[in-house]
């Protein structure tokens, strides 16, 4: 990246490239910023273009997390051992699944945001069927996961009844996955083009649909392991087949024009990003379930363990809304690179660093004016409350930078930076921030809270560098590099074809 720093906040330019006029390229790139009140204009216009993705987006993580969540509860009710098979399943076989399946989807938040920003809006489709491709065949692979889930489980030290009865219910989970596989290429087609509502109807009706069905099978007619996989998969499918017959009805015109046999093409260059972008998402998620691994090798583990269960839990919540922010920003980022807009996409950084600095830090007042009350809604144990209210500070701090580093991770991924940023959380996740919790916790005998301080400065590290990663960026270039990315996965047919018609 070229060095831009001594360039001002959104100077002019005029990005060397050839991006085909588009709906969203008829709007010209924002004026340089010279003022206070310039700012703010800009500010008000980019926030209303920003909270109109993220809060559907928003909506719709809250109902998915959701679903594997109304399952455990009902499990609950089943028994012990239920519970325990639900959890381990949905937490570490599906948990896993799903964070690859996710990451490798997550390659089309920048291939599809940055084709309907340069009008090439019929390679959006051929994108999504290609991600198809690579994610069902990862599906195949994963699946040895979940057909050997119960010796895996207890090769990492789960009981024999909860690992038999979990590897049973991983079996059973099977259609969830191949779910996964087909689901986020269809949300990732539908949301660069800010089609997020119907994702959130969707996803709302699934899970009201969902939790009748849960209790009617688990519950009412006894079912109960077989129950819950029967409504957990047919949710997922239900999201899957709705999301389709949306697709095909026509109401996303020429992005979808039906199958293709440009879904096969370029296949290598599609898994290496797809790759990238599993990496950089599954390095992240990971780095925070060490975070609960360590603690359980503690003295006084199960009170450690419960407590960071607590806080973890409520990040997990919290972090719906930074979620929310990524999938906004990548949109924006992605489809102002593809317009040629490089002063719109550097200020779409601006505007959602403030936004989830702000949430974040409203979400840690919030908690730290509460902190005596919260834990007894979790725990009756005494001591478990007095280390969840010890360790309140640490997550309310948790909190302002677990908003602010999704949104910069969701820059990222709109300018097709995953490689990058999958070096960059090596380093400063597991070189740095897991080797130095692991001294301050054991050598340093400061406990749990030592853990988590060396966990947590890795991640401000890692938000730091992305900061200057952006701060550095020459937009231009990046403008430049969406046009070539367009043509060589794909678009320069399209473009051919429209300077023809021209």
């Amino acid at each position: 990246m070229e060095d831009s720093s001594k360039q001002p906040l959104l100077s002019p330019c005029v990005p060397q490239i050839t991006a085909q006029t588009s709906a969203s390229s008829f709007v010209a790139d924002i004026p340089p910023i010279t003022g206070i009140q310039d700012f703010f204009r800009e500010f008000f216009v980019e926030s209303k273009k920003l909270w109109y993705l993220a809060g559907p987006a928003i909506f719709t993580s809250l109902c998915r997390y959701s679903l594997g969540a109304v399952t455990q509860t009902f499990a609950g009710h089943l028994g012990t051992l239920e519970l325990a098979a639900v959890s381990v399943e949905n937490s570490v076989i599906a948990g896993f699944s799903f964070g690859i399946m996710l990451g490798m989807g997550s390659a089309l938040e920048t291939l599809c945001g940055q084709a309907f920003g340069a009008g090439q809006i019929d390679m959006l489709g051929v994108y999504m069927q290609r991600s198809w491709v690579i994610l069902n065949t990862a599906a195949v692979i994963l699946m040895l996961l979940y057909i050997f889930a119960a010796p895996f489980l207890r090769l990492i030290g789960q009981t024999e009844d909860i690992s038999r009865e979990a590897g049973k219910m991983a079996l059973y989970m099977i259609p969830q996955l191949y779910a996964y596989a087909m689901n986020f290429p269809i949300a990732k087609f539908l949301q660069a083009q800010s089609k997020i509502m119907v994702m959130a109807w969707i996803a709302a009706i699934a899970l009201v649909l969902h939790t009748f069905f849960s209790w009617l099978f688990m519950l009412k007619l006894g079912w109960g392991l077989v129950g819950a996989a029967v409504v957990l998969n047919s949710s997922w499918w239900f999201i899957v087949v709705a999301q389709l017959l949306y697709i095909f009805s026509g109401t996303c015109g020429q992005a979808w024009s039906g199958f293709s046999w440009k879904a096969f093409h370029n296949l290598w260059g599609f898994v290496k990003l797809s790759l990238a972008s599993a990496v950089m998402l599954c390095l992240e998620t990971w780095y925070f379930m060490a975070l609960v691994l360590f603690a359980g090798y503690l003295k006084n583990a199960e009170i450690a363990v419960d407590a960071l269960s607590i806080c973890t839990n409520i990040l997990g919540w919290a972090v719906m809304a930074a979620i929310g922010c990524n999938a906004a920003v990548s949109v924006r980022v992605s489809n102002e690179l593809g317009a040629a807009h490089p002063r719109t996409a550097r200020f779409s950084v601006v505007v959602v660093v403030i936004s989830s600095f702000s949430v974040g830090l409203l979400l840690s007042i919030f908690l730290l004016v509460f902190r005596e009350q919260y834990p007894s809604l979790f725990t009756e144990t005494e001591s478990v409350k007095r280390l969840v209210f010890e360790l309140t500070p640490l997550l309310a701090f948790c909190m302002v930078v677990n908003n602010i580093q999704p949104a910069l991770s969701g820059v990222a991924i709109g300018a097709g930076w995953q490689a990058l940023v999958a070096y960059v959380n090596v380093a400063c996740y597991y070189l740095f921030g897991i080797p130095l919790g692991l001294l301050l916790g054991y050598k340093l005998n400061m406990g749990v809270q030592g853990i988590w301080y060396g966990m947590i400065t890795g991640t401000v590290i890692q938000t730091f560098t992305l900061f200057w990663i952006v701060y550095k960026t020459n937009w231009n270039k990046e403008a430049s590099i969406a046009a070539e990315r367009i043509k060589m996965w794909g678009g320069e047919s399209a473009s051919k074809a429209n300077d023809a018609e021209m």
